[in-house]
C-alpha cells in the first residue's frame, strides 16, 4: 500500500466525511508503511486537531516539522499544534503556533481565525479583532457556524472556539 495514498485518503475522509476513526486508521496504516512519512504527520496533525484531539496533533505536528522543517505543508502542522494548545488552554503557545502557520501560508483564513480565538482567550481583544478582520478580508462570507459545520468540529472544541471568535468580533 502507498503511504501517500493512505494519507491523502485519511485527510479527505476526515475533512469531507468527518469520519475521524476511519481517518485515524488510514493515517496509522500510512505510518505502518512509512514511519517517517512527513506528509502523514502534517495532514494528520491538522485533521486530528479539528476532531478536538489535543495531544496527538501537537506531537504529530512537531514530528512533521522535525522531519521536513522547510516543507510547504508546514502550515498544516502549525494549525494542528495551535489548536492542540488552544484545547489545552495554552493560549500564548497557540498564538505563537498560529503566527508560524501564517508565515507558511498567510492566505488561509482558518489560521487567522485560530489566532483571533487564542488572542481573545488571552484578553488581547484589539489584536484579536485585527486577526478577525483579516479573516473577513480573506473570506468575506465567514461565519463561526459555517466553519464549525464545514470542518465537522465537535462541540468540545466548537464551543470554546465559538465563544472566543465571537469575542473577537466574528459573526456567529
Amino acid at each position: 500500500m502507498n503511504a501517500m495514498a493512505l494519507t491523502l485518503g485519511g485527510f479527505v475522509v476526515s475533512m469531507v466525511e468527518h469520519d475521524r476513526p476511519a481517518a485515524v486508521e488510514a493515517f496509522e496504516a500510512a505510518l505502518a508503511v512509512s514511519p517517517s512519512c512527513a506528509p502523514t504527520y502534517f495532514f494528520g496533525s491538522c485533521a486530528l486537531s479539528l476532531a478536538a484531539e489535543a495531544e496527538r496533533p501537537i506531537d504529530w505536528g512537531q514530528r512533521a516539522l522535525r522531519l521536513s522543517p522547510y516543507d510547504a505543508l508546514a502550515f498544516l502542522a502549525w494549525i494542528g499544534i495551535s489548536l492542540g494548545y488552544f484545547q489545552r488552554e495554552r493560549y500564548a503557545d497557540a498564538v505563537d503556533a498560529a503566527r508560524r502557520s501564517m508565515q507558511s501560508n498567510p492566505h488561509l483564513s482558518t489560521t487567522h481565525a485560530v489566532l483571533a480565538a487564542a488572542l481573545a482567550k488571552l484578553g488581547r481583544i484589539d489584536e484579536a479583532r485585527e486577526a478577525a478582520a483579516r479573516v473577513r478580508t480573506l473570506q468575506p462570507n465567514f461565519t463561526i457556524s459555517l466553519m464549525s459545520v464545514a470542518f465537522g468540529i465537535p462541540s468540545s472544541l466548537a464551543m470554546p472556539l465559538s465563544e472566543a471568535l465571537l469575542a473577537a468580533g466574528l459573526p456567529q
